[in-house]
């Protein structure tokens, strides 16, 4: 079974974003106001500094200059951008730190304010690290004894070669049983892994929609799935649920927070405070898995 063709947006539907099915972004979001002072958890120990960052032009003839500070029993690398903003900038890139100040801010007050700001500053340098890492991974070969990601756990493939093809997951052993004809090649394999996770997707989805809905006092309309690439799911005023198939390669508390914060703008169609505390009257736990969600990358999931 093939990928599901992605539809043009609905112009009336509000829609989950996605991180992982679109490249890794740029940089993380700017951040302009010092966090409370708080304890840092332990920053990456390499003697190295952390993320050195080039001198690079930054146009409009500003430049930014690399410098170095001591945080702790750390030395960190960051990128000064003097500019005519009225607040200093923390920004995390793919080539680290950056921040951008008013020209009259002394270097003294940077680093002060580097200094108030280093658990947010050390916590994304290891996230990026992370990400970077996983990027490096080899990614899934498609044979006999390979592991795929199903309900937020490995699953050993199983290829049996015969001539009726077939297959079967069995739970006891965490196997999926494909019976492919002798000659079948990889893309054949695929197709037929894909089309099991799918019907799987839709079984599942199906079941765990009327459970919010009811929870909710809301009616869909229907419910299809989705092979966007920007999406987790999407809600139309009409009641038009759409969620991406691939959630199946997650545990249940991030398919059920896709599945109650669909169904939640039936009733809030905006991401207000109200939607939140909506989503949270039948969710709890729903920012532990939004966050699962926004930290999962495209090189944690098989390749089809």
């Amino acid at each position: 079974m093939k990928l599901l063709r992605q539809t043009p947006p609905d112009p009336q539907q509000l829609a989950l974003q996605l991180d992982f099915f679109s490249p890794a972004p740029a940089q993380q979001p700017a951040v302009d106001q010092p966090a409370p002072a708080a304890r840092a958890p332990s920053p990456p120990t390499d003697p190295a500094p952390l993320f050195p960052a080039p001198l690079s032009p930054a146009g409009d003839g500003a430049t930014t200059r690399r410098r170095r500070v001591q945080v702790g029993a750390h030395l960190l690398e960051y990128r000064l951008l003097r500019s005519k903003r009225r607040t200093i900038g923390f920004l995390i890139d793919d080539e680290g730190l950056r921040i951008t100040a008013p020209r009259w801010v002394p270097v003294a007050e940077i680093e002060s304010a580097i200094r108030e700001k280093q658990r947010w500053i050390f916590s994304k340098l290891t996230e990026r690290r992370e990400r970077s890492a996983r990027r490096l991974q080899p990614q899934m070969q498609w044979r006999d004894g390979a592991t795929l990601p199903y309900l937020g756990a490995d699953i050993t493939l199983r290829v049996i070669h015969a001539q009726a093809s077939g297959i079967a997951y069995d739970d006891a052993t965490r196997s999926l049983c494909v019976s492919l004809p002798p000659d079948a090649g990889e893309q054949q394999l695929k197709d037929r892994v894909q089309g099991w996770l799918q019907l799987e997707a839709k079984r599942i989805f199906g079941e765990r929609l009327p459970v919010y809905a009811e929870k909710l006092g809301v009616t869909y309309q229907s419910f299809a799935l989705s092979s966007a690439t920007t999406q987790w799911g999407s809600c139309t005023a009409e009641g038009r649920i759409r969620l991406n198939w691939r959630l199946i390669h997650f545990g249940m508390p991030m398919i059920d927070y896709v599945v109650a914060h669909e169904l939640s703008h039936l009733r809030e169609m905006n991401h207000s405070p109200r939607f939140w505390a909506t989503v949270q009257s039948i969710f709890p736990e729903f920012e532990a898995a939004r966050r699962a969600l926004r930290d999962s990358g495209p090189e944690t999931l098989p390749v089809f």
